[in-house]
């Protein structure tokens, strides 16, 4: 079966008050629940800001993302679906869940799945 990718940018969440948080995180989790129970949900999380580091081909380590980096993932969710639709309407739950657009992308396959 196919996977999909679905993640938001850093700072997508800004506009949430502190406050609200608790109840995003609830509703977020709710939507976890609910994939695992589908089936669907194969792994997900939220990232740390800007804590990236970069690792070069020659084994060279700098603190990251790249300086023509513009946006990095907030956090992400990986499903494991038969349609891009159903994938579609995963991320529409999460999107309502955490209060932001979410983008959707296809994971190439794995041949030894």
């Amino acid at each position: 079966m196919p996977r999909y990718l679905i993640s938001f940018d850093s700072g997508a969440m800004d506009h949430i008050p502190e406050e609200d948080m608790a109840d995003v995180g609830v509703a977020a989790h709710e939507v976890v629940f609910a994939a695992q129970d589908a089936g669907a949900w194969v792994f997900g999380g939220g990232l740390e800001r800007q804590q990236a580091s970069i690792v070069a081909t020659d084994g060279t380590i700098t603190d990251g993302p790249y300086p023509e980096t513009k946006e990095v993932i907030g956090g992400f969710a990986v499903v494991d679906v038969p349609t891009r639709g159903e994938a579609l309407q995963w991320a529409a739950k999460i999107a309502v869940a955490c209060r932001c657009s979410q983008e959707v992308r296809e994971l190439l396959p794995d041949p030894s799945v």
